[in-house]
């Protein structure tokens, strides 16, 4: 966990019809993860921002020495199998859509009614993240938010701005709420289960050079129906104000 500066964590909360974050290691039938990764919350906070996403320009805000993210499912995931026809551009012929015959059918796994609380926490010195929390209280964006897919458009809500303890890690348990990643869980006896929970992890890219190409991988940890984890943590965790629980960050 590097050291960053900053004062307040923002939260607002993300929710669509359909959302598909699509795993990197499935390719006829793409898989979604259940949690959005960093770099899918990188592009949602980049849209609403309107940062460039020529040349993947706003990676660069999104640096773990400038950016904070952290995730927390609101409702119990849920996916469905949506058979989607994909048409072949390579061999058109002619600027026309209609003119374009060939297709092929494929099943793409979907999240259903997924929704999310975002938290975010930046000391980058970028003035277009700055105006992140005007534009979420006023419900405006600068391009069309989205999770994951161009056509799963999403809508948000501002939550707050909290403020926050850093708490160090000790021997004991903690209930955290976000998704956490197991770099920062204690190996031995890290996580204490709960028999009426439901627990899952996914390997996910955490960063993403300019390029797409992954540098750093951790695996998720989460709860399918959002509820808390009892973990003992490596490094601590944030306990936010106004009663919103303890969180930490995708890093």
């Amino acid at each position: 966990m590097s050291e960053i500066n900053f004062n307040k964590i923002l939260a607002f909360d993300v929710w669509a019809d359909y959302a598909h974050f699509r795993k990197f290691y499935t390719t006829t039938s793409p898989l979604t993860f259940s949690v959005p990764p960093r770099t899918a919350l990188c592009g949602l906070i980049g849209a609403i921002t309107g940062l460039s996403k020529k040349g993947n320009e706003y990676l660069e805000y999104f640096s773990p020495e400038e950016a904070r993210i952290g995730v927390r499912i609101l409702k119990p995931i849920k996916k469905t199998m949506v058979a989607q026809n994909l048409i072949h551009t390579k061999n058109a012929r002619g600027p026309g859509m209609n003119l374009i015959t060939q297709r092929t059918q494929i099943r793409f796994e979907f999240l259903k009614k997924p929704k999310y609380r975002i938290y975010f926490a930046y000391s980058g010195a970028k003035e277009n993240l700055l105006g992140l929390k005007s534009l979420l209280e006023k419900h405006k964006s600068v391009y069309t938010p989205v999770l994951g897919l161009s056509e799963n458009i999403s809508d948000f809500k501002f939550v707050g701005e909290f403020d926050f303890v850093f708490r160090k890690a000790n021997d004991g348990y903690v209930k955290i709420n976000t998704a956490i990643p197991l770099g920062q869980v204690s190996e031995e006896y890290g996580t204490k289960f709960d028999y009426d929970a439901e627990y899952f992890s996914e390997r996910q890219p955490l960063m993403l050079t300019r390029e797409r190409v992954a540098t750093k991988y951790d695996d998720i940890l989460f709860e399918r129906k959002g509820k808390a984890i009892e973990v003992k943590l490596k490094i601590g965790y944030y306990e936010l104000s106004n009663g919103e629980g303890n969180i930490v960050f995708i890093e």
